[in-house]
C-alpha cells in the first residue's frame, strides 16, 4: 500500500491519508472578516477532494493582524457565527476534517490585493492601518515603519489569540494551526534579522522563541485537553545570520514538549533579500531535518505537485505526510488522480461513484 494513502495521526484526531490541503490565503472576505459565498463553495470544494484534511487560509486574530483587507478573521462572534454555518453544512457532505490557520502578519500587514500589486497600503489610506511588528524595521524599505509592540500590546496579542482559538473551537473546526512562518509576526519574532528588542521578547534565541510558545501555550491551556493544535513555520530566512535551521530544530523540540500535534515545516518569507532557488523539493531537506529532531509528525510543503513525487518523499522518511496547496487549486481532485497513479482507492461522496475512469473501476469507495 503507498504510504501516501495510509491514516496518519495528528494527536488525537485520525486523517484518512497523509494528503493535507495546505492553507492558502484567498482574500475572499467582507469588509467586516467575515466569510462569503466564496468560502462556502471553496471548503465544500476542498471537502469533497478526498484529501485526508484541509487547513483553511490564514485567518487573523486581530484586526491589524489582516494581511489585507480581504482576509477572514476570527476576532469577534459574528465571524465565528458566520464561519459555523459554512462548516455545518460542509460537513453535512463529508467527512473530512477541517482545521484553521490562527495568523497575525505584523509589519507585512495592511497589504493590497495580490492582483491588485500586493503592496503595502498607507495607514493614512481608508484601506489601510498601522502595523506591528517585534522592532521597529520595515519589510521593504518604502513600507511604513511598523509600532514595536510593548509589553500590553504583547499581552494583547496573547489574549487575542486564545480567544480566537476559543471561537474556532466552537465554530467546528477540528484542528488549530499556528501561522510562525512566512515573515508573519511570530516568524518577525523569532528572527534575528527582524527582532533588535532588548527585552524578555529579544536578544538570544530563547527570548526570540519566547512569543511563539507562549502563544502556543496559552492557546493549549484554552481548548479542550485533548484538542490537537499544530505550527507552521518558516525553517530558514535563506539569509546569512538570519533565523536558520539549527533554530528551527530547537524550537520544534520545544513545541513538541509542549503537546504540539505536528510541525508543518515551510521556508522564507520573512526578509526581501532572501536567496532561494525554487525548484521541486526545494524545502523537503529541512522537513527532513525536523523530522530527525523530533517524533511528533512532520509535514512537508512547496512545488510538491506529483503523486510519484509525494510518495518518494514519505518513502524516503523526510516527512510524515504531504502538504498541497497550488496543485490542489489547480486541480481540486488531485487526491484522485494521486490514488489512480499509485494504484489505491479513495474515498469519495456517493454521488460520484459512477464518475471513475471504465479502467479503475476499483479506484473508488464511498464514505
Amino acid at each position: 500500500m503507498a504510504l501516501l494513502f495510509q491514516p496518519i495521526q495528528f494527536g488525537e484526531l485520525k486523517l484518512s491519508n497523509k494528503i493535507v490541503i495546505a492553507p492558502m490565503c484567498q482574500y475572499s472576505a467582507n469588509e467586516k472578516g467575515e466569510p462569503t459565498f466564496w468560502h462556502e463553495q471553496q471548503w465544500a470544494q476542498y471537502a469533497l477532494s478526498g484529501a485526508g484534511l484541509c487547513i483553511v487560509e490564514a485567518t487573523a486574530v486581530q484586526p491589524e493582524g489582516r494581511i489585507s483587507y480581504a482576509d477572514l478573521g476570527l476576532w469577534n462572534n459574528q465571524q465565528a457565527e458566520k464561519i459555523k454555518d459554512i462548516l455545518l453544512k460542509v460537513k453535512k457532505i463529508s467527512p473530512m476534517p477541517i482545521a484553521v490557520q490562527l495568523a497575525h502578519a505584523g509589519r507585512k500587514a495592511s497589504s493590497n490585493l495580490p492582483w491588485k500589486g500586493g503592496r503595502q497600503i498607507s495607514a493614512n489610506d481608508d484601506l489601510g492601518w498601522q502595523t506591528v511588528s517585534a522592532s521597529h524595521l520595515p519589510f521593504h524599505p518604502e513600507d511604513m515603519v511598523p509600532t514595536a509592540l510593548d509589553e500590553n500590546g504583547i499581552s494583547l496579542l496573547i489574549q487575542d489569540f486564545t480567544q480566537a482559538a476559543k471561537r474556532a473551537v466552537n465554530a467546528g473546526f477540528d484542528l488549530i494551526e499556528i501561522h510562525a512562518a512566512h515573515g508573519y509576526l511570530l516568524h518577525q519574532f523569532l528572527s534575528p534579522l527582524s527582532n533588535q528588542r532588548t527585552d524578555e521578547y529579544g536578544g538570544n534565541l530563547e527570548n526570540r522563541m519566547r512569543l511563539t510558545l507562549d502563544v502556543f501555550k496559552a492557546i493549549k491551556e484554552s481548548v479542550p485537553k485533548k484538542y490537537p493544535i499544530g505550527i507552521r513555520i518558516s525553517a530558514t530566512d535563506w539569509v546569512e545570520n538570519g533565523w536558520d535551521i539549527e533554530s528551527s530544530k530547537i524550537l520544534a523540540q520545544k513545541l513538541e514538549d509542549l503537546g504540539a500535534a505536528y510541525i508543518h515545516v515551510s521556508t522564507a518569507g520573512l526578509h526581501i533579500d532572501q536567496s532561494i532557488q525554487i525548484k521541486e523539493n526545494y524545502q523537503v531537506p529541512f522537513a527532513e531535518e525536523i523530522k530527525k529532531t523530533v517524533k511528533i509528525p512532520v509535514i512537508a510543503v512547496g512545488m510538491i505537485s506529483d503523486a510519484d513525487q509525494a510518495e518518494e518523499i514519505l518513502q524516503n522518511h523526510q516527512a510524515d505526510a504531504i502538504g498541497i496547496a497550488r496543485a490542489i487549486l489547480y486541480n481540486p481532485h488531485w487526491p484522485w488522480h494521486a490514488a489512480a497513479k499509485l494504484g489505491e482507492k479513495i474515498q469519495v461522496s456517493p454521488q460520484y461513484l459512477r464518475s471513475q475512469p471504465h479502467g479503475l473501476k476499483d479506484l473508488f469507495i464511498s464514505f
